[in-house]
């Protein structure tokens, strides 16, 4: 008879990327992505658990924690006292459990740290919302980037409601499989539900190879252009942040809409929803009494370097773009076309690559210059910005109907304001994070970006 093993588990090193966002948490600012889905109708606990069982807990990263390993390496270990009860939490809102009232504990949560000595995530499921439920879902950036993270929400999801699905296997299960034939049949599938995150991670494998081809002729350019840079200029989004957030979002926008204005006015539906994200900034300002003629404000916008057989690897491969934009344009048909203009000539940027190649140095180097990075790098943006094209069609979870999703990326460095623009099912959301200090009341650029869609729609039709 064979005898329990009385050695540690394995560790497995973090790769210096993901060491770099772990090591970036700051009291004011958190390393973790906050996601919200409602689902109807309503979910027990007892459900999602066993969907999580079945289906997340089979990929090793939620099952372990962080540890120091030899020479004080930062590595992953399976956690010996492991239990997704810790994990999976119910949470009621507070009366009259209300939007407002979900957007409240949103805020409270991204204050909150995770704890280093477990695995680096936490659900909470609000189990009556509208006649539904609410899972509030935490991760730490360490896990993964949004890409590898959309990935794991898609192996826990079905393409239809089947009865009993959260004992089985997704049709996405296969994503997070070791073996690469195996992903690649489940990345075929998930090319019809997610047609544009694959076709930019196909571009991205081909940008790669050019870039290989150019580098040493750009490197030193772009690298140069990056680090010059002037800080943002000052206004109402920068400041001494603090510690509590704000959180809200738009209503659902009809893509259609969307695709509306871009045929009447041109550019493309990220183009659209980027000129009325602008817009709204301006707008606020304006009610905030500060000039923005002429200004331009920094966002610092990931951009997935991930490769195709890379689809479903955990970790962080992404880089950085700094978009600047063009806030103090009024007109929104002119504001689109400078913007589609700056937009275009970051494509042939080595921008990107070069920030991941910043983050990679920064997880070896000492925790003093990683903060001092940080710092330069913060000051020469306003915001960070995603603009996720997410699933078009529904899903379903534990046999209930996805109905709406919005995440926010955190916020690094000294940055006050997260912005995120996420598509799904023919409608898309804008999500707004804030600190509480600088911009108390987020849903006012929420409704100023509404203001800007129903005037750059007014336009089109009038095209």
């Amino acid at each position: 008879m064979s005898t329990p093993s009385t050695q540690p588990p394995a560790v497995e090193p973090l790769r210096p990327v993901d060491r770099a966002w772990l090591r970036m948490d700051t009291p004011e600012n958190l390393m973790i992505i906050t996601g919200v889905m409602y689902f109807e109708p309503a979910m027990d606990l007892a459900t999602l658990r066993r969907v999580l069982e079945t289906r997340l807990l089979r990929v090793r990263r939620f099952r372990q924690r962080v540890v120091d390993g030899p020479g004080g390496r930062a590595c992953w270990q399976e956690d010996p006292a492991f239990d997704v009860g810790r994990h999976l939490r119910p949470l009621e809102l507070p009366p009259p459990g209300d939007e407002t009232a979900l957007q409240s504990v949103v805020g409270e949560l991204m204050a909150q740290p995770l704890p280093h000595d477990e695995p680096l995530w936490r659900f909470y499921l609000v189990e009556r919302y509208k006649g539904g439920s609410v899972l509030i879902s935490r991760l730490h950036h360490a896990i993964g980037d949004g890409v590898a993270l959309m990935m794991v929400l898609l192996s826990l999801t079905d393409l239809e409601p089947r009865p009993g699905a959260e004992t089985e296997d997704s049709p996405f299960s296969a994503l997070m499989h070791d073996n690469h034939e195996v992903r690649h049949a489940a990345a075929e599938r998930a090319r019809d539900v997610l047609p544009e995150v694959i076709a930019l991670m196909s571009r991205s494998r081909a940008a790669a190879d050019r870039a290989r081809a150019k580098l040493l002729l750009r490197l030193s350019a772009d690298f140069g252009r990056l680090v010059a840079r002037l800080p943002d200029p000052k206004t109402p989004f920068k400041g001494r942040l603090g510690v509590n957030k704000r959180v809200s979002w738009s209503q659902p926008v009809s893509l259609g809409d969307v695709r509306a204005i871009k045929n009447a006015v041109g550019g493309t539906v990220n183009d659209v929803l980027l000129t009325a994200m602008s817009g709204a900034l301006r707008r606020y300002l304006q009610r905030r009494r500060h000039p923005v003629d002429g200004l331009n404000l920094r966002a610092a916008m990931p951009v997935s370097l991930r490769k195709l057989d890379q689809l479903a690897d955990l970790g962080n491969r992404f880089g950085l773009v700094f978009v600047s934009l063009p806030v103090g344009i009024d007109d929104p048909r002119a504001r689109l076309a400078e913007l589609k203009r700056r937009t275009e000539a970051l494509k042939g940027s080595l921008e990107a690559a070069i920030a991941l190649g910043f983050l990679h140095g920064m997880g070896h180097a000492p925790r003093a210059i990683q903060r001092l990075v940080e710092r330069i790098f913060g000051s020469k943006a306003t915001a960070v910005m995603t603009n996720v094209p997410g699933p078009r069609q529904t899903l379903y979870l534990g046999g209930r109907a996805i109905r709406d999703l919005l995440f926010w990326v955190p916020q690094s460095g000294r940055l006050g304001m997260g912005i995120s623009i996420l598509s799904y099912d023919g409608r898309v959301r804008l999500g707004i994070a804030t600190d509480e200090r600088l911009i108390p009341d987020p849903h006012a650029i929420a409704d100023c970006f509404h203001h800007e869609l129903d005037a750059m729609l007014e336009l089109a039709r009038g095209s």
